[in-house]
């Protein structure tokens, strides 16, 4: 069966002073190492089950890449070690392996080799991978006159033409067209489904939370959460907000998910509630009647620009709708400290049956990522039920109307 563990891996480069510094270091070496060590990975464990699905997020610099690199081999560790068991796929940097000048059909033979096939399965297999690049004529051009789409197409199909028991992917997948990553993800369910064992890379937190078990955040190198993929994404977009005076924290919530609130506290949210049509506070709603998201703001120091936004969520965390005034054109400015506000936004609940959440943002400008004042996770939650529409799936009710010509 698959696995993988990952036990105290870390990765150090040398850094030397001068372009002297190595030769002098490798001609003397009792005179002393003349190199610092640059940490890119530090003390970094943890395990995959058989089956599971793990993505890692982390900023640009974090050690994502490095970490595959390590895991693969491509890259040797300074410290810890690696133990995969199972056949392995691994779809790091764009194209990788593959030699300008030959041919995506050579590409091919060359890089399943590599994977570990055999030139008649490679043979077998050319046209499924044909047909799932998609790239017409361009597989007997040179991969130097591909765009970046074209190659992730063949190096992805080329990579996943057998299901490996490990595949390990790197940010590659958002290179590309939509319909090809729709392609490219479905494979990657199918995969889980079957019982590989997945290690992605992705700043896409639908796909994230809709294909991982669990997620993994990086910071400067080391391990610094692990969790469900909600409770880890909202920690990282906390994190992505303006860190100087900033805080982030995180409470189980009485249901038993994870809360994350974050900011600077200038303003902070005095409560959220939904309402009905007669201004009653409300937690169980039927599909598709009018409701109010009411959000009563207190406000601590001045404040110049003030936007609200909320988001909706289901209950696996995915995105459902969000706003904020800034796009509504109604920011509120030159608050001053002792002032609340109540906000007040009417909308139909055209959303399907099932529990939601509510996440409200305060800040500057139409981001958190700049003067995110508070940034709060599960302000609220709310129930909507079928009690009289037809029958329908999905999560938004948007029955139509139906015309039949004969």
């Amino acid at each position: 069966m698959s696995s993988l563990h990952v036990h105290q891996l870390g990765k150090a480069y040398k850094q030397y002073h001068s372009r002297w510094g190595r030769l002098a270091e490798w001609l003397l070496p009792f005179r002393g190492a003349r190199h610092r060590e640059k940490w890119v990975i530090q003390g970094v464990s943890f395990a995959l089950a058989p089956g599971e699905a793990v993505g890692i997020v982390g900023v640009n610099g974090a050690g994502k890449s490095t970490l595959l690199k390590l895991i693969t081999g491509t890259v040797t560790p300074t410290t810890g070690s690696v133990t995969i068991s199972g056949r392995v796929a691994a779809l790091l940097e764009l194209g990788m392996g593959f030699h300008p000048d030959f041919t995506g059909r050579q590409n091919t033979f060359m890089a399943g080799q590599l994977l570990g096939m055999t030139v008649p399965e490679i043979t077998a297999l050319m046209p499924e991978i044909e047909a799932f690049a998609g790239i017409g004529d361009y597989m007997d051009q040179p991969v130097r006159v591909y765009s970046s789409g074209m190659q992730m197409r063949l190096a992805f199909s080329v990579a996943t033409a057998r299901r490996p028991d490990v595949l390990i992917v790197d940010e590659a997948l958002s290179v590309g067209d939509a319909y090809f990553q729709h392609k490219s993800f479905e494979r990657i369910r199918e995969f889980r489904r079957l019982g590989t064992t997945l290690l992605i890379v992705s700043h896409d937190r639908a796909a994230m939370q809709s294909i991982c078990d669990r997620a993994i955040l990086l910071d400067g190198g080391r391990l610094a959460r692990q969790g469900t993929p909600e409770e880890v994404m909202d920690y990282y977009n906390a994190l992505l907000a303006e860190r100087d005076g900033s805080r982030v924290q995180q409470l189980a919530a009485p249901e038993g998910r994870v809360q994350t609130t974050s900011g600077t506290g200038e303003a902070h949210v005095l409560d959220v509630t939904l309402r009905n049509e007669q201004d009653q506070v409300q937690e169980l709603f039927n599909v598709g009647v009018p409701a109010q998201l009411c959000v009563r703001v207190a406000v601590h120091a001045p404040v110049p620009r003030l936007v609200l936004g909320y988001m909706i969520k289901d209950r696996l965390g995915h995105e459902v709708f969000g706003t904020n005034t800034h796009h509504l054109g109604m920011p509120v400015l030159d608050l001053v400290p002792g002032q609340t506000l109540e906000y007040r936004f009417h909308f139909p609940l055209n959303l399907g049956p099932g529990s939601y959440s509510v996440t409200t943002a305060l800040t500057a400008n139409e981001t958190h990522l700049a003067h995110n004042y508070e940034w709060r996770d599960l302000a609220a939650l709310f129930i909507v039920t079928n009690m009289n529409r037809r029958e329908f799936i999905g999560s938004s009710w948007l029955e139509p109307r139906v015309e039949i010509l004969q």
